[in-house]
C-alpha cells in the first residue's frame, strides 16, 4: 500500500450517494433548506468553537494517545451498531426505560456510550477485551465470557449479541493472520491515506463491507469503516480526532470521508427540513415499523443523508472559503445536536429514528 498515489483513490461513497439522491423515490433533499441550515449550523459551530478537540472530553474515551488507544478505538467501532431499543419506543435514551444499560463509574450508560462503558468495565475486570488475538482464542475468549462482557444492568439485553460475537471472531482471525494481531498495522499500511485505509478495512473485513444493491447498481455507504478512520465527535471513538491529526491519526485526504449514515443523523436532517419523506415512508417510520436492511427506502434514507450533508458543506465553504469544515465535523455537530434534543425530550413531535437492525450502523 505504501507509495500508492492515493489522490486518485475514492471510497465510492459520495458517488453512490449522488446516484441514490438522483434516483430516490421516497426521500428528497430540499436544496433551499440546506442553504439556510448551512448558515445556522456554521454560526452555531463558530459560537461553540466546535472542533474535534471535544472528542476526548467524555470520561469513557481513552486518554492516552498511543497504540492501546487504537486497539480500543478499533474494538468500539467494530461493535458500534444498532443500539436503538425495543423497550424504549419514545426513544428517551434513559436507563429508567429499562433499555440496554451498563452501569459504570456511578452512572447508567445507554446507546453508544453503553458500549464504551462495557469495554472499560471488562478491562477493569482484567479481561483483555481490546486485544484482537484474544478474540481469536475461543478457549480463553469463549462465547460465555463474551456474553458476560456484554451483560446488561437492566431488563433489555444488548441487541444482536450473536452478530457482535461473530464480528469479534472475524476481526480477531483476520488481524491475527494478516496484520500481526493489531489494527495499528492496518493504519501503517494505509500510509497516511484515509481512503486507502477505508478500502483496506472493507476488503479484509466483511463485517465492515456496508454495500447494497440499488436500482441495478452496487452502492457503498461504509458507515463504520469511515467512522473507524475519521470518527464521531460525541457518539464514536476515532483515530483522527483522538490523535489530533498527528502520528497514527494523520491522513492527508481526510476531507474525502463523508458523513456517517446511521439512524440518528437522518432524523435531525429531517427535523431541520433538509430531508423530506414520502407520506408512505413517514407513516411507516412514525408507526415504528422496521425497515429491513437493504430495503430501497433504507438506502435512500442513508444515501440522501450523505448527499444532504455534502450540500450543507458546499454552502458553508462557498460563504466561508477559509472555514476548516469537512463532512466529519458536520456529522459530529448533527449527531451531537440530535442527542441533545433527545436528552431533553425536545423531539417528541418530530419523526422518530428509522428502525433497521443491522451490523452496519
Amino acid at each position: 500500500m505504501a507509495g500508492r498515489n492515493c489522490n486518485s483513490l475514492s471510497t465510492g461513497v459520495l458517488e453512490s450517494a449522488k446516484f441514490i439522491y438522483e434516483n430516490a423515490d421516497d426521500v428528497t433533499i430540499s436544496q433551499e433548506t440546506c442553504k439556510s441550515a448551512a448558515r445556522s449550523i456554521y454560526n452555531s459551530m463558530q459560537k461553540k468553537s466546535y472542533s474535534t478537540d471535544t472528542w476526548s472530553s467524555n470520561l469513557l474515551n481513552p486518554k492516552t494517545k498511543d497504540a492501546s488507544a487504537v486497539d480500543w478505538i478499533f474494538l468500539v467501532d467494530l461493535l458500534n451498531f444498532s443500539f436503538w431499543s425495543d423497550v424504549d419506543p419514545a426513544d428517551t435514551g434513559k436507563s429508567e426505560s429499562n433499555r440496554f444499560t451498563v452501569n459504570w463509574e456511578g452512572k447508567g450508560w445507554t446507546g453508544y456510550w453503553s458500549l464504551c462503558a462495557l469495554v472499560n468495565r471488562a478491562l477493569a475486570e482484567g479481561i483483555p477485551i481490546t486485544t484482537p488475538t484474544f478474540w481469536n482464542n475461543t478457549q480463553q475468549c469463549s462465547d460465555e465470557l463474551l456474553e458476560y462482557v456484554f451483560r446488561s444492568d437492566t431488563l433489555e439485553c444488548v441487541p444482536l449479541l450473536s452478530e457482535r460475537i461473530a464480528c469479534l471472531r472475524e476481526a480477531g482471525k483476520v488481524l491475527t493472520e494478516k496484520f500481526e494481531g493489531s489494527f495499528i498495522n492496518c493504519v501503517k499500511q494505509a500510509d497516511g491515506s484515509a481512503v486507502a485505509l477505508v478500502q483496506l478495512i472493507v476488503e479484509n473485513l466483511l463485517c465492515f463491507k456496508d454495500e447494497a444493491e440499488y436500482k441495478g447498481r452496487s452502492v457503498k455507504i461504509y458507515k463504520r469503516a469511515q467512522i473507524l478512520v475519521s470518527g464521531i465527535y460525541s457518539e464514536s471513538a476515532d483515530i483522527w480526532a483522538c490523535f489530533n491529526q498527528q502520528s497514527y491519526g494523520y491522513f492527508r485526504d481526510i476531507d474525502q470521508i463523508s458523513m456517517f449514515a446511521d439512524y440518528r443523523v437522518p432524523q435531525i436532517l429531517h427535523n431541520l427540513g433538509c430531508l423530506q419523506y414520502s407520506d408512505a415512508l413517514t407513516s411507516h417510520i412514525r408507526n415504528l415499523q422496521v425497515i429491513p436492511n437493504g430495503d430501497p427506502r433504507e438506502i435512500e434514507l442513508r444515501g440522501c443523508s450523505i448527499w444532504s450533508v455534502e450540500m450543507i458543506k458546499s454552502e458553508i465553504l462557498k460563504a466561508h472559503p477559509e472555514a476548516k469544515i469537512n463532512s466529519i465535523l458536520l456529522d459530529f455537530y448533527l449527531w451531537d445536536t440530535a442527542k441533545e434534543l433527545q436528552s431533553i425530550a425536545a423531539v417528541s413531535d418530530s419523526i422518530p429514528c428509522h428502525r433497521t437492525r443491522s451490523i452496519f450502523y
